[in-house]
């Protein structure tokens, strides 16, 4: 009768740690654990404050009189390019930190506590979204102490933010991915940059594509980095919601779908 309603109690405990809600719980708890850890160590967050400023200050004066004529004129172009581009190269973090937990051995201790196991990876890509939108808002500001002013109104620069936030959410779960199936945080950093470095600078986001040699603009033009910097350039300068937002969200779905199912499996054959 004892071992019975022990059994029971296990088997309830069991039942709490994986209904829908204490997954929820525990992965926010998580969430604010990732926070702390950035409070306790703000240098991580050196890639989301100063890469916006070094690279607006960088690229416009640098390509603004070459491309457009002088820097206002250029500013309209750039701003959201750098956006989207710094905003996109900070979800490498995701990957890179979940490996160095994973080898630290953390998650193993997570293992022995009665918490969702989905949890520290859940947590941990919630808690990024402050990365980004620290570096969204960052950009914004730059380029508005730089004489920028989107005449679409704020509204729709919120709009454009959440969208790029939206979307490096989704482009994280890729770089989870190599986390987990990654030896080490080092390998993690390097794949990471390798798809992003040409998806990134051979896009639309610093120069326009009809200034490419032919050969060149076929990429550029399909590349989804291209159409997610064009579409926050229609969303803050013009107010227009266009085709390429629509393939932004559609895309990020995509990669979602893709990538949430076979990270999970993964992280859950790891862990």
């Amino acid at each position: 009768m004892k071992q019975s309603t022990i059994t029971q109690s296990a088997r309830a405990r069991l039942s709490n740690r994986t209904s829908l809600k204490q997954t929820v719980n525990h992965s926010l708890t998580m969430a604010v654990r990732g926070l702390l850890k950035i409070r306790r160590t703000p240098e991580q967050l050196f890639d989301v404050t100063l890469q916006p400023i070094i690279f607006t200050l960088m690229f416009t004066y640098m390509f603004g009189g070459a491309i457009s004529g002088n820097v206002q004129s250029y500013l309209p172009v750039i701003i959201p390019g750098i956006l989207v581009q710094t905003v996109i190269t900070t979800s490498i973090v995701t990957g890179v930190q979940l490996r160095e937990d994973m080898d630290k051995g953390v998650f193993d201790r997570f293992k022995s506590l009665p918490i969702a196991r989905i949890a520290p990876l859940a947590g941990a890509l919630l808690a990024d979204t402050i990365r980004y939108t620290i570096a969204t808002v960052l950009t914004f500001t730059m380029g508005y102490i730089m004489g920028y002013r989107p005449e679409a109104g704020l509204g729709f620069v919120i709009a454009a933010g959440l969208l790029v936030i939206v979307c490096s959410w989704a482009v994280s779960w890729i770089f989870a991915f190599f986390g987990v199936i990654s030896r080490t945080a080092s390998s993690v950093q390097g794949i990471s940059m390798i798809v992003l470095f040409p998806l990134t600078f051979l896009s639309n986001a610093f120069v326009p594509a009809e200034t490419l040699p032919n050969w060149l603009q076929w990429f550029v033009k399909f590349n989804p980095i291209s159409h997610l910097v064009t579409a926050v350039r229609d969303l803050t300068n013009t107010g227009t919601i266009g085709l390429d937002l629509t393939i932004s969200l559609l895309g990020a779905v995509l990669i979602v779908a893709v990538f949430a199912p076979v990270t999970v499996k993964a992280y859950m054959k790891r862990t």
